[in-house]
């Protein structure tokens, strides 16, 4: 891959940057763009930047090929979400179009949020979008935008990450928060940050590659099968009964990585099983 140009991160958080040394490890030039100074894991080259600020990214590499845009808003609000992944992509794809440089593929990292409620269906990159919340929809007008911004765009709707440093479920088990919800179950997705990481670096280097992807594991299962499982593996008692849930801001569904698994991407963990075993060593 060394003469395939080089790769931006618009985004350094911790699958950002697991991305990233993938695809250095298989000889791609990989640069880091953030808002601020922290080091960034060698051999990631970093580049300050914001992408609120269409001046800041005036100088941007002329090598730049591929693209991965998974910025993390600084706050859990829609002034924040639309002032990046609306306002920010807008300024980054002007950028790049300045540069007179060829872009080959940008890898928009979306969420399933922009499903919404499905009543617990199987759904796929073709189903229906109906969010329920700001965060949704934003990342729904954002995809739209860059279908029709003249750019090889692929976008990629991760399901609940977890992984190292993102244990909220195991932490709800082990403080007595989590719940056996009453009425019909409620089905919950999730991706282990790996294969977030493994997916994105592997789309990226696709030769064809279609214009979304559904990134989850093999198994959607009801959210208290999750925590029981968990509470078990722990030693702890069984999860006590609560209220009927509600309707969430993700909505229930079963999501459907058959087209991931299609384009010859292997999952290092299936399921939640496989993904949680290892973060509960040592509890």
């Amino acid at each position: 891959m060394s003469d395939a140009g080089a790769v931006l991160l618009a985004g350094c958080g911790d699958a950002g940057c697991r991305a990233g040394l993938l695809l250095a490890a298989a000889g791609r030039r990989v640069y880091g763009l953030r808002r601020s100074e922290a080091a960034l894991p060698a051999p990631l080259l970093p580049l300050r930047a914001d992408l609120t600020d269409a001046a800041s990214l005036r100088n941007l590499p002329d090598d730049i090929r591929d693209v991965i845009f998974l910025p993390a808003p600084g706050r859990r609000d829609e002034a924040a979400y639309r002032g990046l992944f609306l306002d920010g992509l807008a300024n980054l794809l002007d950028a790049l179009q300045r540069r007179g440089a060829g872009l080959r593929r940008l890898l928009f990292v979306s969420s399933s949020a922009v499903y919404g409620e499905h009543g617990g269906a199987w759904v796929d990159e073709d189903s229906e979008c109906r969010p329920l919340a700001f965060n949704g929809r934003l990342l729904l007008e954002a995809e739209r935008r860059l279908a029709g911004a003249g750019v090889s765009a692929v976008v990629a709707r991760c399901s609940g990450i977890y992984g190292p440093g993102r244990t909220r479920l195991i932490d709800q088990v082990v403080n007595g928060q989590a719940r056996r919800p009453a009425g019909a179950p409620e089905f919950s997705n999730r991706i282990h940050v790996d294969d977030v990481a493994g997916a994105l670096a592997h789309l990226v280097g696709l030769a064809e590659v279609q214009s979304c992807y559904v990134l989850s594991d093999d198994e959607p299962v009801p959210l208290d099968q999750v925590q029981s499982w968990l509470a078990r593996q722990l030693r702890l008692p069984p999860l006590p009964p609560g209220a009927a849930s509600g309707e969430r801001a993700v909505g229930s569904k079963r999501l459907c990585n058959r087209r991931l698994r299609a384009s010859g991407y292997e999952l290092r963990h299936a399921d939640f099983r496989s993904g949680y075993a290892p973060l509960l060593a040592g509890r």
